[in-house]
């Protein structure tokens, strides 16, 4: 079971400053709900840091948590972006799931936290 209480963080060392971190993780699964087979996508973060920033091992641990949930591409991103802000609490950001084809069918889904006027012009 996924658990944000173990994504860890630390102090931003450039709070004063609003700029971008990008970070994208290519190895992403879970389970769909309906058939229990697994879904695989790339998922990507970005976001302007306020006071704390996100380590990165401990992200990668929080998303292979994921691998035996079953869970809808929608509820998953929209989750992810919820316990990430919890965690963090960005002045900004963004989470967007890529996933591959099923069916024919390919799906992204963007979902967002905070004020777009913060993000950087031109990153």
């Amino acid at each position: 079971m996924p658990d944000p209480a173990k994504i860890e963080i630390f102090d931003n060392p450039n709070p004063d400053r609003h700029y971008l971190i990008t970070h994208t993780a290519t190895e992403f699964t879970s389970l769909c709900p309906v058939t229990g087979q697994p879904d695989f996508g790339t998922l990507t973060f970005r976001y302007v840091a306020d006071k704390t920033c996100i380590e990165l091992r401990s992200l990668k641990l929080y998303l292979q948590s994921f691998r035996n949930e079953g869970i809808y591409y929608e509820a998953v991103t929209n989750r992810i972006l919820t316990d990430l802000v919890g965690v963090c609490a960005p002045r900004w950001m963004e989470v967007q799931s890529q996933w591959t084809v099923r069916g024919g069918i390919h799906t992204n889904v963007t979902v967002r936290h905070g004020d777009d006027a913060v993000v950087p012009a031109r990153l």
